[in-house]
């Protein structure tokens, strides 16, 4: 008698590395347990083969193979099975392959196989579907279970490539190479052979279906750009991120990779008019201005930021009128305001070394992050200059706020630092000016009449800003014992302040600040 085994077989195109581990010798016994040496996403499961007449020692394949990223499709040792009749019973084990080991409910499938409007015959249809299918997949050991008034397919064992694709972003998202991100999501990417279950659900099922799926894809496609950003690979990325730019224009991270790559593919006046374009549409369509990340890298490709054009360097600090600011990373001024000068050299400070080591020092940033302009910039390099007392006392103060945001950032029961910010925040709301700008659109600015108490307002009416948007939850903190920057993570896959730095060292994902 055989006992069971994993074999790996190789040269066979038609199977999958994710289907490999599931070859195995058939047992003398059908239908008895076993264990599978080659666990499914990591983990080992206990599973069941399917019953066979085969005998004993013959090769069989348990696990088969489903594929919904394109028409829908059924496969067992590399052949087509060929799995309902009709569409409307592919479209239902998609569905229920969508929501593999959970329980659908029988209301919700008729709901979306008729598309809100189910004849009266729709759950007897449903329990003749289920029936069909499950004589169909019996022989090949995939259950399908009545679970109170819904159904649950049971894919233990077996492949289903939506499936794969999410566990290869995340494996995508935790990796700091770009080169070796850029393989991982190639892979999870070519899963795709077209729409969602494209010859088994329509349109409008489509649409009410691909949310999760497709903001999955859209995050894949956008973690590709930035890591062949960083490897230089900018031409790929306008040819990859153009088509799907104006399809959504609400994609904030998408937009600021494209139009990083244009600018660094010489064609600064098509970022430009892409920002234009994508501002417009914002207004039109949702009434909203571009976030503080797309406004952040217009700016810079208006000033011709030599930053945009980095590629595949560390960069701890940014150099500005002589001075060393703390490197943008955070996707908003106020967490730029909080990031501390910290190096990642031997020889560098530690975190919550002090960059913010004069006056100066603070008027050049608040003109480096937008919260100033070059004029008032000036102005107030020459008062402190001439008031060197004040100017000292503002710094402090300055020190004071930065330590209260950071705090009530990285823990929101903080109400003491929270209080601290509201009341430095209304201080500065009360000297806020509306004014136009060059395009037409109108801005808040605090008065130039602020003197040097300018940047100090600007600082905490930004933190303001930033407490009251719902981005504010998607801050993260880099797990790096020589960093804990603090940074936007809208994507939920961000795991360091930079790949370039703490990216190559961390070994844990960032913590939720």
């Amino acid at each position: 008698m055989l006992t069971p085994s994993v074999l790996l077989i190789k040269g066979d195109p038609s199977l999958t590395a994710a289907a490999h581990h599931r070859l195995t010798t058939e047992a003398a016994a059908p239908g008895r347990p076993t264990r599978a040496t080659g666990p499914r996403w990591g983990r080992p499961t206990t599973r069941s083969p399917p019953t066979t007449t085969a005998r004993p020692g013959r090769l069989v394949l348990i696990g088969m193979d489903f594929r919904l990223l394109g028409p829908f499709e059924a496969r067992h040792e590399g052949r087509t099975v060929e799995v309902g009749s009709r569409r409307q019973e592919r479209c239902l084990l998609g569905l229920l392959l969508l929501d593999p080991g959970r329980v659908v409910p029988t209301d919700r499938l008729i709901d979306l196989l008729w598309n809100g409007r189910p004849p009266a015959s729709a759950r007897g249809a449903v329990q003749t579907y289920i029936g069909r299918l499950r004589g169909a997949l019996h022989p090949y050991g995939v259950r399908i279970d009545t679970r109170g008034e819904g159904y649950l397919v049971d894919v233990t064992g077996h492949h289903v490539d939506v499936d794969e694709f999410g566990e290869l972003v995340r494996a995508a998202g935790a990796v700091a190479d770009p080169a070796e991100r850029v393989r991982l999501l190639d892979r999870g990417l070519a899963l795709w052979r077209g729409p969602l279950l494209a010859d088994a659900a329509d349109g409008e099922l489509r649409d009410r279906l691909r949310g999760t799926v497709e903001e999955l894809r859209l995050v894949a496609v956008e973690l590709r750009a930035e890591a062949q950003l960083a490897l230089g690979r900018h031409t790929r990325v306008i040819a990859e991120l153009m088509p799907l730019a104006t399809r959504h224009p609400s994609r904030e991270q998408l937009l600021v990779v494209l139009m990083t790559a244009l600018y660094r593919g010489g064609r600064r006046a098509e970022a430009l008019g892409l920002y234009r374009t994508t501002r417009d549409l914002l207004a039109t369509d949702f009434g909203v201005e571009p976030g503080p990340r797309l406004r952040e890298v217009h700016r810079r490709v208006v000033a011709g930021d030599d930053r945009l054009d980095r590629v595949g360097r560390p960069m701890y600090e940014v150099r500005v009128r002589d001075e060393s600011l703390p490197w943008s990373v955070g996707g908003h001024p106020a967490l730029d305001f909080c990031n501390t000068l910290a190096g990642w050299g031997a020889a560098s400070p530690l975190p919550g070394a002090e960059w913010l080591r004069g006056y100066r020092t603070l008027a050049v940033w608040a003109g480096h992050a937008g919260l100033t302009d070059e004029v008032a910039v000036n102005r107030l390099l020459h008062l402190a200059r001439r008031d060197p007392d004040t100017a000292e006392r503002v710094l402090a103060e300055a020190r004071t706020l930065r330590a209260d945001l950071r705090a009530c950032l990285v823990d929101p029961a903080d109400r003491r630092a929270f209080d601290a910010v509201a009341r430095a925040a209304e201080v500065a709301a009360r000297t806020l000016v509306f004014r136009r700008e060059g395009d037409g659109r109108g801005r808040w600015w605090i008065d130039l009449a602020a003197g040097l108490r300018l940047p100090l307002h600007a600082a905490a009416f930004s933190g303001a800003q930033l407490l009251a948007d719902p981005s504010r939850l998607t801050v993260r903190a880099c797990p790096d014992e020589r960093c804990g920057w603090l940074f936007l993570d809208g994507s939920g896959l961000r795991r360091w302040c930079s790949l370039g730095t703490c990216g190559g060292r961390a070994g844990t994902p960032c913590r939720g600040a």
